[in-house]
């Protein structure tokens, strides 16, 4: 464990260390560890998980998989309630210890060594799309004889009465043309 990652534990009192991955398809996964079950064997060994909960990952009867924590990526989490630390992990086959073949942050290194070797390009850089959506109103039901859901949004193009002229670009809205751009902002700086 870095010096880095002792100090951020100690100074921000981290009660909970929260290992995230993500699956090729993009969906963000984690698995949250009392702090005090963080010691440096942790960073050696890392901490195995269940590769056939991913979907596309591994067979039930083959499964194994170990999360590798990345000290590079470690900061506070904005969001929890309690002092967590979130680390970003590469996924590793037990067996050989090499990186797990659908492991995206594995997958990203194997595209960069690529493009190097070919000398195509000597950086490369893969970042995330964040994504959200907010419904003013949600309802479901599930019935003997049925079920049903629904969503509703002010913003929602069924709303104004007008198809929406941009299409997906209307994700790109800003004031006075949408509302969550305030909402938006206070996620960031809270």
């Amino acid at each position: 464990m870095s010096n880095e990652i002792k100090k951020l534990i100690k100074e921000n009192e981290v009660e909970f260390v929260d290992l995230r991955f993500t699956d090729l398809r993009g969906k963000a996964h984690h698995v949250t560890l009392p702090q005090n079950k963080i010691d440096d064997n942790f960073f050696t060994n890392g901490k195995a998980f269940d590769g056939s909960s991913i979907c596309g990952w591994q067979a039930i009867n083959n499964s194994d998989l170990i999360l590798m924590p990345d000290d590079d990526t470690a900061m506070m989490d904005p969001f929890s309630e309690a002092p967590t630390l979130i680390v970003h992990c590469d996924v590793v086959d037990p067996r050989s210890r090499k990186s797990y073949i659908r492991d995206p942050r594995a997958v990203a290194k194997r595209a960069e060594g690529y493009l190097k070797s070919t000398g195509i390009a000597e950086n490369c850089y893969f970042g995330h799309e964040m994504e959200f959506f907010i419904f003013d109103d949600v309802r479901w039901d599930t019935r003997m004889q049925g079920c049903f859901y629904e969503i509703n949004s002010e913003e929602a193009s069924w709303n104004s009465g007008t198809k929406m002229e941009h299409g997906k670009e209307a994700i790109f809205l800003s004031l006075p043309l949408t509302h969550s751009v305030i909402y938006v902002v206070k996620c960031v700086m809270s």
